[in-house]
């Protein structure tokens, strides 16, 4: 059975590469939970796409490592020519620090040749040449997976090459907050091509829910519990907490080696109770506030000194950018100032490492630890970072920001009973069992499936597309035509900011089209009808010049242009529930910025439209909540709309008949024509408007 295939795209190889030779090339593998999880899909061939780390500027050079990375599943991308300003510039001086709340850097004032639209501009192309990557390995019925905020144009460039392409996009790191997103220049081209994938996964919850924020205050998109809806395309958006691989830690903790490494660190350690932190040496880590609350924690408890160590593992990345040698540096004094304080000639309190260790050595550090302290800041699930949703259950909680909260916290920590520790790392063992890497990897591609095959069977119950050249053979043909057309949106002009009067918008008939409708209107074969919630007076002002119908407030109200209003509403209506909804209407009004409600004869609405979505969207709920309290109080009746085919059925052959004997010159509102079998043609107000 041929498995299908699965195109991982990253930034970076699982593989990292070093030339050893004009054609030769030697690998190492990356480590990390990541890598095994998306090799490990046994049900996929799994193809990687990424850059191989190097810059190879030579042909001879490029076939020898493409054709070297091939027999590991690896297919290279070559960004030479743009590495420096996508990767250093967009990805990791723009993107990184807006979506770990940072904010963006100032513009290069000196520079004229690296600002903001240049490191765009090779954001642009660095994401057009994975596409053309993808492109010339894809094959039909492929799934492709995008990885990260290196690759947010990718999904689009995909779909608008190939729509039934299957497309995921994951992010592995935290999602900002509107506010935070909003500052990113180029956000909306961002957001609408990341909208374009079939499906979008994050950490946790809270991530999704800032993207799904972004795209309704930005995009002015609408949000489902499945998902965001961009112009009638429905995205999923789902969550997806990432693990690690507890089999292989457990496997290599029951290695002899492993158990010699305890032995000897417990003996190094002169039995002093051991803090350990494991973290990349990152502005994002934490690991000043982490030292400043172990400082605080010696100096609090004097009877604590001299019996507990603070091991930090910090791995050093991106030496050559200036802030992260800041950090360090910052790290080193505070390490200086804390074991002057509180070491001896015997001993210190901390021990800070600026290197990775063997995983031997860590399985070992892993097993014999007292407390794992984790301070990061602002993080995706790297590590233990990040995963206080996660594993919150088992763990104490605290704001890294907090000095004291933290100090608090290792104290409480350090003297808890074995009983409740116990409990605690069983409750969090099993978490991270059932909530591995490969069972991540797997619950993604379980659910891309699941949404790729829901949207394959809704398109093939999707309606036919219109045949434009029929309809307007077969309206030529007919003798008797009935055109039913909306006005807001339909008649009048498209502006996104709408003038608006106390009462709400000014509508005026679109001045492009007061000619084609007067033609409309004096076709003899030809009946128009302009329906709306409008009140009379409105439409009146629009369409009084015209040879048509007009049917305000919904239907409510029904008069030819050249005949007199007549009333449609039953006898005993009770309206005396409007004056108590214009309150109810008006409260949230003035709470409501940009929002505006109009009020007619029969009708009240409450339009939130151009209200932003942290304004409305967590009030549009209450409005009609306070209505239906308030209907319960009268003795009124309401609905929430009109039948269309109440007004077709019964309006118009009524009122027909009547207006006729009102007015006898008019004979062209025949409604009800005639001949015994009707030749009416009804399109909807979109296509006339095509």
């Amino acid at each position: 059975m041929v498995r299908p295939r699965l195109l991982v795209v990253s930034m970076s190889l699982p593989v990292t590469a070093k030339r050893t030779g004009e054609e030769t090339w030697s690998f190492t593998m990356s480590p990390g939970g990541l890598v095994s999880a998306l090799l490990g899909l046994k049900e996929f061939e799994t193809k990687w796409i990424g850059w191989p780390g190097v810059d190879v500027h030579d042909a001879v050079g490029k076939k020898a490592l493409s054709i070297a990375l091939a027999e590991k599943g690896c297919i290279p991308v070559f960004l030479e020519e743009v590495c420096d300003q996508y990767y250093n510039g967009y990805c990791n001086n723009i993107l990184w620090p807006i979506f770990h709340y940072l904010g963006t850097p100032p513009e290069y004032r000196n520079d004229v040749i690296i600002t903001y639209q240049s490191q765009y501009d090779a954001y642009k192309k660095a994401n057009r040449i994975f596409f053309d990557v993808v492109n010339e390995h894809y094959q039909e019925g492929d799934v492709v997976w995008c990885h990260d905020y290196h690759v947010m144009l990718l999904p689009q460039y995909l779909k608008e090459y190939n729509s039934k392409m299957k497309v995921g996009w994951f992010l592995h790191t935290p999602f900002p907050s509107s506010e935070m997103y909003k500052t990113l220049p180029s956000r909306s081209e961002l957001l609408r091509s990341v909208l374009t994938a079939d499906l979008v996964g994050f950490h946790t919850y809270d991530f999704a829910r800032h993207f799904v924020n972004a795209c309704m205050c930005i995009l002015g998109t609408e949000a489902t519990s499945e998902g965001v809806v961009d112009q009638g395309k429905l995205t999923r958006v789902a969550v997806f907490p990432i693990g690690i691989e507890p089999e292989r830690f457990i496997n290599t903790s029951k290695l002899s080696e492993v158990t010699e490494y305890m032995k000897k660190f417990k003996s190094d350690f002169g039995g002093r109770k051991l803090i350990l932190g494991v973290d990349r040496l990152d502005t994002i880590k934490g690991i000043p506030h982490k030292y400043q609350a172990f400082e605080k924690f010696l100096e609090e408890n004097e009877d604590w000194r001299g019996k507990v160590l603070l091991l930090q593992i910090a791995v050093p990345t991106r030496n050559g950018i200036g802030e992260y040698q800041k950090i360090k540096d910052q790290c080193h004094g505070l390490v200086g100032r804390i074991n002057g304080r509180f070491g001896s000639i015997s001993s210190v309190p901390i021990i800070h490492l600026d290197c990775s260790i063997h995983f031997h050595q860590l399985c070992a550090l892993y097993a014999i630890t007292d407390v794992l302290l984790v301070t990061s800041l602002r993080d995706g699930m790297n590590l233990f970072a990040g995963a206080g949703q996660s594993l919150g259950a088992g763990a104490l909680l605290v704001n890294p920001w907090n000095v004291k909260e933290v100090s608090n916290a290792i104290g409480e920590a350090l003297s808890m009973s074995r009983e409740e520790k116990e409990k605690k790392h069983q409750i969090n063992f099993q978490y991270v069992k059932t909530h591995s890497t490969q069972q991540w990897a797997d619950d993604f591609m379980n659910k891309l499936n699941e949404v790729t095959s829901k949207a394959e069977q809704e398109t093939g119950k999707a309606p036919h597309e219109l045949p434009q050249h029929d309809v307007v053979q077969q309206y030529s043909k007919s003798k008797n035509r009935l055109l039913i057309l909306g006005f807001y949106g339909t008649l009048t002009k498209p502006n996104k900011n709408q003038e608006r009067r106390d009462e709400g918008m000014n509508l005026e008939l679109h001045p492009q089209l007061k000619e084609r409708l007067k033609a409309l209107c004096s076709d003899p074969k030809t009946t128009v009808v302009v329906l709306s919630r409008s009140e009379k007076s409105v439409l009146d002002q629009n369409f009084g010049e015209h040879d048509m119908w007009l049917a305000a407030e919904n239907g409510m109200f029904l008069r030819h242009t050249a005949g007199e209003w007549v009333t449609k509403m039953p006898e005993n209506m009770n309206l005396k529930w409007i004056d108590g909804v214009k309150q109810v209407f008006k409260y949230f009004t003035e709470r409501t910025p940009g929002s505006y409600f109009q009020a007619s004869e029969t009708s009240v609405v409450w339009n939130y439209h151009y209200a932003g979505a942290n304004g409305a969207g967590t009030r549009s709920d209450a409005p009609p909540d306070a209505v239906a309290a308030l209907h319960a109080r009268t003795e009124g009746k309401y609905s929430l709309g009109q039948n269309l085919q109440r007004l077709l059925s019964s309006t118009f052959k009524t009122e027909t008949r009547h207006n006729q004997k009102q007015n006898q010159n008019i004979t062209k509102p025949k409604l009800k024509p005639e001949r015994e079998e009707p030749e009416n043609y009804s399109l909807q107000s979109e296509r006339l408007q095509r």
